[in-house]
């Protein structure tokens, strides 16, 4: 797809949803001789998420796991809607369409695994981590460069930013 069609696409957003494991973290999983989960999330994908919700677009989670961690992560980032233990991800998308009054042209969906590709292929834009699974590069719109846990959500917030116009008002230095 060509990157003014993929600008067109991303210009549409107003709800990003991002899976977890891979996505958001490397999809490592680091486990305490007591059985607790332990995860490392980038901050400068943190900060992309918070300077895309200041420009009005919405963030959301869903994720085949549970994790606490994922819980307080996203509470410190502002992302209101959390879903976790989603084998299955179309009714959690389903259910977020319907409450936010959003159609599917309006949601972009970042994954690295083929449990992503349901959701991805009803959004209107696709988006695969750097690493993600082939076939998931396969189905997406868009690719990210940096691989999952690594920048890859802080590319997707920059590309919709800069394709809805908000991008330079949000590293403005502050007057």
């Amino acid at each position: 797809m060509s990157k003014q069609a993929i600008r067109k696409r991303a210009a549409r957003i107003r709800l990003v949803i991002l899976d977890v494991d891979g996505v958001l973290t490397d999809g490592s999983l680091f486990l305490g001789d007591d059985g607790q989960e332990f995860k490392a999330f980038n901050a400068r994908d943190g900060h992309g998420m918070v300077l895309l919700q200041e420009t009005g677009v919405r963030l959301a989670v869903i994720s085949g796991r549970n994790s606490n961690l994922v819980r307080i992560r996203m509470e410190h980032l502002g992302v209101a809607h959390v879903y976790q233990g989603c084998r299955d991800k179309v009714p959690a998308y389903d259910e977020l369409k319907q409450i936010l009054e959003l159609p599917d042209d309006a949601c972009a969906y970042v994954g690295d695994d083929v449990i992503d590709l349901p959701v991805m292929r009803r959004v209107g834009l696709a988006i695969a981590v750097g690493d993600a699974h082939p076939l998931v590069r396969q189905h997406a719109h868009w690719c990210t460069e940096a691989p999952g846990g690594r920048g890859a959500v802080r590319e997707v917030c920059e590309l919709i930013m800069d394709a809805q116009g908000t991008w330079d008002t949000m590293v403005e230095p502050p007057r």
